[in-house]
């Protein structure tokens, strides 16, 4: 079935109901302004959602953590054997025996119809659907009715009139008292997961309550004043450190050659510097992207690419390839950063 288009022309509810009424099994890829998104269907009903946006196993780490089902240390150790061999994050905690299966199939359900909903607000994008196996992960496997899906996201679309423009899934509160009055009981129990490090998706995960419900009591506490969203803070004017004041003292005393070669050489380091800055920040984007790209051609041809090059013949920033290993069920993928040498500070994952 050839399906793709644009989301103004053909919104999201259509597509999702051809696809559960034809009983399609595929990828539905969907580009908004802010995000990618793809949703995974077996049998026309969403097996998986992934959003590039927005790291999914980070957020399963950190709710997990809040709901006091792993401790700090243990959810640390499970995010680095994650980094470095590329498993899944619920399958290595199922495997360590530090969270039952169950506890973490529910937050994936959970995450899984926050990210469906959520696109219900796109009013501009571009989808595409491909007919293609999807296999499914052993531990975690399971679906959600793609019909009940768009019964809710429609409800919530309906009635998110009501709060539009006051919070988003990402929105940041910090409590702006400590002990409001005149609470109901919903809106101390939402308010006590307000920490100023919950986004509002993270709020409505940890309180297991319903999507629209929670935003709906964040908006009555902010309205209460006992909340208020989180702003960037201004950058502020950088001034000279005493030590930099007395170096541009002590150059008024020299030659004028021997300032030109200070000049140039402080400039040097500086370019350097912030040069080595860009390119790990160009190289992360890039090993996002090429994990994104490895995870597709499995879903495509049911087994990890044997080689980078099958996908890409980019190079890091500092000229080298990226670091690629494949086992059966997992990838490993970084960069060696600055210094060429694999297993020190600098790598990027």
């Amino acid at each position: 079935m050839a399906l793709e288009g644009s989301l103004s022309d053909f919104g999201l509810p259509d597509i999702l109901q051809l696809i559960y009424f034809q009983r399609k099994t595929g990828v539905l890829t969907l580009e908004g302004k802010m995000d990618r998104v793809r949703l995974l269907f077996i049998e026309g009903n969403v097996a998986s959602a992934e959003s590039k946006r927005r790291m999914e196993d980070n957020r399963l780490g950190k709710i997990l953590l809040k709901k006091g089902f792993i401790k700090e240390p243990d959810l640390k150790a499970a995010l680095e054997e994650h980094r470095r061999t590329g498993n899944k994050l619920g399958n290595i905690l199922v495997s360590r025996e530090l969270v039952q299966k169950e506890a973490i199939k529910d937050i994936l359900k959970s995450q899984i119809t926050e990210t469906v909903i959520q696109i219900f607000g796109w009013k501009q994008g571009t989808y595409e659907f491909s007919t293609q196996g999807v296999p499914q992960d052993k531990e975690f496997s399971f679906s959600l009715d793609t019909q009940h899906l768009l019964m809710e996201g429609l409800r919530i679309v309906d009635e998110w009139s009501l709060i539009k423009g006051k919070l988003t899934l990402d929105t940041v509160f910090m409590k702006k008292v400590e002990s409001p009055s005149n609470l109901t009981e919903d809106e101390k129990e939402i308010f006590n997961h307000v920490d100023g490090e919950n986004d509002v998706s993270t709020i409505i995960d940890i309180s297991s309550k319903d999507n629209f419900e929670v935003s709906k009591t964040l908006v009555s506490l902010l309205e209460k004043g006992a909340i208020q969203t989180i702003e960037a803070a201004p950058v502020a004017p950088m001034e000279a450190s005493a030590e930099v004041k007395k170096q541009i003292a002590f150059l008024n005393y020299l030659p004028l050659a021997a300032v030109i070669f200070s000049l140039i050489i402080s400039f040097s380091i500086l370019i350097f510097t912030q040069g080595n800055v860009l390119k790990e920040f160009k190289a992360s984007q890039q090993v996002e992207d090429l994990r994104f790209s490895i995870e597709t051609y499995r879903l495509e041809h049911a087994a990890y690419p044997q080689t980078l090059e099958v996908l890409s013949d980019s190079a890091d920033p500092w000229g080298r390839k990226y670091i690629y290993r494949v086992s059966e069920n997992s990838f490993f993928l970084s960069s060696a950063g600055a210094d060429g040498r694999e297993g020190t500070g600098d790598d990027i994952f």
